[in-house]
């Protein structure tokens, strides 16, 4: 029978030096294969691989979509994808972001948890909001090993008491002990429950299913009064145990804490955009309002000046708010 030897880990801010300590333990025969997600902006170029084939004795790299599953190695999911979890091989692709983040946490580990089972071991790391904790709670529900960083151990706290607050977590450990455990899991001698070896599509839709609703294929959950921010469409309401969660129809998903966040970022954006519009139209009011004074249309001219003179008091009012921070985002 097979022994828990699919780890799955998510990190957030924070997250490369507590990955650098969690890799620096494990030993260069580790019979299992590990999977790294960290939130990452898709324009960046990332060297996490190359970071963390330094700081241990395992081989690390960006998966790559369709390679195999080995034990011994790193995968990592590149920037502007998710890493996602068959069979015998992984995949990566472009879904729609979760928590706002492309790679996303989440999308990791349900499909470790759909695929493998009892085999795995979600980690979650260093970051802000909440992302993965809806990931580690299937884990466990699949009879799989939940471990989380000490919230005292990182300055970044949300995403370890988050996943504490919610999920039943079978150890807590600062990230230079996370490694070791990690090691006597895998190498201890009792194995796991049979994971039956279903195939690659009943898993994508097991997965589709756990994504969306279990019960609902049709519809999401309950129907919310809020909009998506990514994509304008309608968000549906989920709610699983104490853990609310929101989904449009094409995938977007977050919880409330990350989408009051994206709300944020696009309040600010809306008010950086109406700043913009505003001092365009009073410069444009401006400049036509002492053209006409030079062509001594005086009456037009006072009408037109008085005018961007009110505009640009709006605009002083707007820029106002963004530096007092109202739009800023919480992530």
């Amino acid at each position: 029978m097979p022994s828990l030897d699919v780890i799955v880990i998510g990190a957030s801010a924070g997250g490369v030096g507590s990955l650098q300590r969690v890799v620096e333990r494990l030993p260069a025969a580790l019979p299992a294969s590990i999977f790294i997600t960290l939130h990452l902006p898709e324009n960046v170029r990332s060297v996490l691989p190359r970071i963390l084939h330094r700081a241990g004795n395992l081989p690390a790299a960006h998966a790559e979509n369709g390679e195999p599953i080995e034990p011994g190695r790193i995968y990592i999911a590149p920037p502007g994808f998710h890493l996602t979890l068959e069979q015998r091989a992984v995949r990566v692709t472009r879904g729609a972001s979760e928590h706002g983040h492309r790679p996303a946490i989440d999308p990791l580990f349900r499909s470790a948890a759909v695929t493998f089972g009892p085999r795995v071991i979600g980690v979650v790391l260093s970051g802000q909001l909440n992302d993965g904790t809806v990931g580690l709670t299937e884990i466990k529900r699949a009879g799989g090993v939940a471990v989380v960083q000490d919230p005292d151990d990182t300055p970044f706290q949300s995403m370890p008491r988050s996943a504490i607050a919610h999920v039943n977590v079978d150890y807590i450990l600062p990230a230079a002990e996370i490694g070791r455990m990690l090691e006597h899991l895998v190498m201890e001698e009792e194995t796991v429950g049979k994971v039956p070896d279903r195939h690659d599509t009943v898993v994508r839709s097991e997965l589709e299913a756990l994504t969306r609703h279990e019960d609902e294929r049709e519809k999401p959950g309950q129907p919310s009064p809020y909009g998506c921010p990514d994509c304008g469409g309608v968000l549906w309401e989920m709610k699983d145990g104490e853990l609310l969660r929101f989904r449009c129809r094409v995938g977007h998903a977050y919880t409330p804490e990350t989408l009051t966040s994206a709300q944020a970022g696009s309040v600010e954006e809306a008010l950086w955009t109406a700043l913009r519009a505003l001092e365009e139209q009073a410069a444009i009011k401006r400049r036509v309002g002492e053209r006409m004074r030079r062509q001594n249309h005086d009456a037009a001219a006072d009408q037109l000046l008085q005018r961007a003179q009110q505009i640009e008091a709006q605009a002083e009012q707007v820029r106002a708010l963004l530096l007092s921070g109202v739009g800023a985002n919480e992530a």
